[in-house]
């Protein structure tokens, strides 16, 4: 891969990290190019706030999100659960795995968001640390049934699955590189007109001044996205 000049940020849709990167890694095409971006770890024996340093080295400037390559567990490959415990804490599940979708609306892959805690369940101290997992659905060759009609079974591929770490900043702005101080002194100034001008209860984007201003009751862009709850749970998908 060439490299990206100042300012470039990767920042794939989760169809792209499935459709392109995760299929590639799956079937051992253009290893080293990924790997620049995306490296192989075994991310739930590390500490979250260790994985910034071990990003691909074309995102290991992002203070934002990074993405690994995790590689199929030992105890999972033998038909067990897989392990997110490490010696300080947990990655722990949060709501319900949904589906990923290609640009053409088809289901391409599996997600699956979780929370690190520090401590040992279930008193373990919530941290700003989130993980979104991908897994891809492949559709098998089609077969034929007793009415003659040919059917694809899904197949979740188990060998590799795609994670990508972030912290929950608190800020409205993604790519907000300013002092903590700075966003909130301007946000304490504009706070009373954002009020004023945002009654209906939406999110505030911008002043005149191009400035975003926080709101308390606006998600963070990357908690946004609500998606739909899949038919297979997570854990009944070994059959496929």
């Amino acid at each position: 891969m060439e490299e990206y000049p100042t300012g470039f940020r990767f920042y794939p849709t989760e169809g792209e990290l499935i459709s392109f990167y995760l299929h590639n890694q799956l079937r051992g095409l253009k290893q080293d190019k990924l790997h620049r971006v995306i490296p192989v770890l075994d991310i739930f024996d590390t500490e979250p706030w260790n994985l910034p340093q071990l990003a691909g080295e074309l995102c290991r400037e992002d203070r934002e999100q990074w993405f690994f390559f995790a590689p199929m567990q030992e105890r999972e490959a033998r038909g067990g659960r897989p392990s997110r415990s490490m010696a300080t804490g947990y990655w722990k599940a949060t709501g319900s795995s949904g589906y990923v979708y290609s640009s053409d609306n088809e289901v391409i892959g599996v997600k699956k968001s979780m929370v690190f805690y520090v401590g040992k369940p279930p008193t373990g101290r919530k941290t700003q640390w989130k993980l979104n997992e991908y897994r891809a659905i492949e559709l098998s060759p089609t077969i034929p049934n007793s009415t003659s009609n040919n059917i694809s079974i899904p197949k979740l591929r188990r060998e590799f699955t795609l994670c990508r770490v972030y912290v929950v900043s608190g800020s409205s702005r993604a790519f907000d590189r300013r002092p903590p101080e700075v966003v909130a002194r301007e946000t304490t100034i504009q706070g009373g007109n954002s009020a004023a001008s945002n009654e209906g209860g939406g999110c505030e984007d911008a002043s005149s001044s191009g400035v975003i201003v926080a709101n308390a009751g606006c998600s963070h862009p990357w908690e946004a996205a609500n998606l739909e709850e899949p038919i297979w749970d997570w854990e009944q998908l070994d059959w496929l």
